[in-house]
């Protein structure tokens, strides 16, 4: 597809215009005078397809433009663009393959559709000839893929890790900041409008998970499928392990982190214990934020409002704006990845990391002696002890040093058999901040 005439605007058919579809149409009226200036084509949003065309709704559309019917949209031959912001996995991936099919340009928001069949839509693309833009599918607006792709693309980058769900942020800040337990932290972030009412996605990690396989495909030219990024969400999170992380000099995160090690890729995400001066460590509430190693650049951090209707839009609205510039100056078929090689994961089990641990046990003298053999046992050596009696029992607080992942799960299995142990109340990974 050769782009719009010069002379003629550049056709747009948006599927979707709940929270983010109504920001995009707002954007464009606001600021479409001068996004015309900038590009030198007026963005024209021509169709919009919708569950329910004859809802009432605050938005109002000239007749013609609100359908029932996406694939009419899709296969409209006015649309130059189609912009998808349905979100799920279908019709959301059938729409945009007979999209591209019919030589239109793409603009998505659609993370888990991205993480889980990019590789098939991005080849698709690149077929046809057309443009697949998907900036607001990770950290909206946030431009991360922008830098991960243009600004950095002279680096090899060897770390991505990022704060990437802005919900369960802003729930371990209030439960840094006001000592609330967890339940208490996520009612508050569901009155506020930062949680859903069902957090499963947000709170177990998948929705961490789905953007760091875009971004670790991305960074390290792999194509890494969401299904394959370790997760582990913040549910088991209590104020009890933020109290101690806060006397033991860290801050607790759900940490998005993708390596390369050795020619193969780690990626995982889990609530993890960083140092206080790790950039990251300061992020609050809803910010998202990614944090990036190259081998030229060194370290680079870009924070933002990472969900919403209108920092989601705003980077649609940017990826329009990209397509349209790209295309009056004769460009196409410019896709979110390219040069993907297929390459080994680095299995879970081998992760090496320092860990905290939170036991209970029986206040009785041989106690330490018994646990620290059994690390002595499967080679984890200890950094840090400390013991806090409760009457007859006692907390267990614990770091250790760097150890491998299949280690620790060993030493938790034998702490667990022993009759002095109540309970490991929790197990999380600590950034040693090198």
């Amino acid at each position: 597809m050769s782009g719009p005439a010069p002379d003629r605007p550049v056709s747009i058919g948006l599927l979707g215009c709940g929270t983010v579809g109504s920001a995009v149409v707002r954007l464009l009226r606001k600021n479409g005078a001068e996004i015309a200036r900038q590009t030198g084509a007026e963005l024209r949003l021509s169709r919009v397809a919708v569950a329910r065309p004859d809802r009432a709704r605050d938005l109002s559309f000239e007749p013609g433009v609100l359908t029932g019917d996406p694939a009419a949209v899709v296969a409209d031959p006015a649309i130059d663009v189609v912009v998808e912001v349905v979100g799920g996995l279908e019709p959301a991936r059938t729409l945009l393959l007979d999209a591209i099919e019919h030589g239109k340009h793409i603009v998505t928001a659609n993370k888990q559709l991205i993480a889980r069949h990019g590789p098939e839509l991005f080849a698709a693309a690149a077929r046809a000839g057309v443009d697949l833009r998907l900036e607001a599918s990770v950290g909206a607006g946030v431009p991360v893929i922008q830098m991960l792709k243009e600004s950095l693309a002279a680096n090899r980058i060897t770390e991505v890790a990022g704060i990437l769900n802005g919900t369960t942020n802003y729930i371990l800040t209030r439960m840094a900041e006001d000592g609330s337990e967890f339940g208490d932290a996520l009612a508050d972030a569901q009155r506020r409008g930062f949680a859903e009412a069902d957090p499963t996605d947000d709170v177990e990690g998948h929705d961490a998970a789905a953007k760091l396989a875009i971004l670790a495909t991305i960074a390290f030219h792999t194509p890494i499928h969401a299904d394959r990024v370790y997760r582990e969400g913040i549910t088991r999170v209590s104020a009890q392990d933020i109290r101690y992380a806060d006397e033991l000099g860290y801050v607790l995160k759900l940490l998005a982190i993708a390596r390369e090690h050795d020619g193969r890729v780690e990626a995982h995400v889990h609530p993890a214990f960083l140092p206080r001066a790790h950039p990251l460590a300061a992020i609050r509430n809803e910010l998202n934020a990614v944090f990036v190693r190259g081998d030229a650049a060194g370290e680079v951090m870009i924070v933002g409002r990472g969900a919403g209707g209108d920092p989601t839009a705003s980077a649609v609205v940017a990826d329009l704006v990209d397509v349209a510039r790209s295309h009056r100056r004769g460009g196409h078929g410019r896709v979110g990845w390219d040069g993907l090689e297929a390459r080994p994961l680095r299995p879970m089990e081998e992760v090496e990391t320092p860990f905290y641990l939170l036991m209970q046990v029986t206040d009785r003298p041989g106690v330490f002696a018994r646990i620290a053999t059994i690390f002595g046992e499967e080679g984890v050596s200890i950094s840090a002890i400390s013991q806090k009696s409760r009457g007859a029992d006692a907390d267990i607080v614990m770091i250790t040093h760097t150890a491998r992942e299949g280690q620790m799960r060993r030493v938790l299995t034998r702490i667990e058999a022993l009759d002095v142990v109540g309970t490991v109340r929790n197990v999380i990974r600590v950034v040693d901040g090198e």
